[in-house]
């Protein structure tokens, strides 16, 4: 791969969609370092955060309630320096309660993955960044249920509450993959991505 800044691949998709893991995947097989973009989350305290009336908690899938402008800003850091500091955000406690040191070596494609990421896939492309963007996701109902597994197992929330968010995201789900291929993002099961991006990279 010839050295360039359009590198950034972001990785996105409904929440529960296999992002992490795929990236998980591709950093295991080419050593790619991985940016976590839901750690951008705002504090819950943030006056920013927006809120759902369905559920009367704040609304953590509305793109209000993360920092995007951080996010894009981080990763022109990384690609320009060979490395950034990002946050690490708890989401049980929702808020940051650390920061993390990413690195990147110059061929490296680096993986930007979280559900917000078609949101900066403009921005991305504007600074000559961008080398792919991809909207990772399965059926919903398969979706629906590791989201709910993975969610439990973690304790992000109360059950009930993951009980209600998950059949809410399960059924705003075709309008949340619309929207990210409106913003750039190509569908693509995570299966199907992992050769492609490997030929990217060469």
């Amino acid at each position: 791969m010839a050295e360039t800044r359009a590198r950034v691949v972001v990785l996105t998709g409904p929440s529960g969609a296999g992002k992490s893991r795929l990236a998980a995947r591709l950093r295991a097989a080419h050593g790619w370092p991985v940016v976590r973009l839901d750690d951008f989350y705002r504090d819950r305290e943030d006056p920013a955060m927006p809120r759902s009336e369905e559920l009367g908690i704040i609304d953590w899938d509305h793109p209000g309630s993360w920092d995007g402008a951080a996010a894009a800003a981080a990763l022109e850091t990384l690609v320009t320096t060979g490395s950034v500091c990002t946050p690490v955000y708890d989401i049980a406690r929702s808020r940051a309660v650390d920061t993390a040191t990413v690195h990147a070596r110059p061929h490296d494609l680096v993986l930007a993955e979280g559900i917000f990421g078609a949101e900066i896939i403009g921005e991305l492309r504007d600074r000559g960044l961008l080398a792919g963007a991809y909207c990772v996701h399965h059926h919903r109902v398969v979706t629906f249920v590791r989201r709910l597994l993975r969610d439990l197992s973690e304790r992000r929330k109360p059950p009930w509450t993951l009980v209600r968010r998950g059949l809410t995201l399960m059924r705003d789900e075709p309008r949340v993959v619309a929207r990210q291929e409106a913003l750039g993002a190509t569908s693509a099961r995570p299966a199907d991505l992992e050769p492609l991006l490997s030929a990217l990279a060469r």
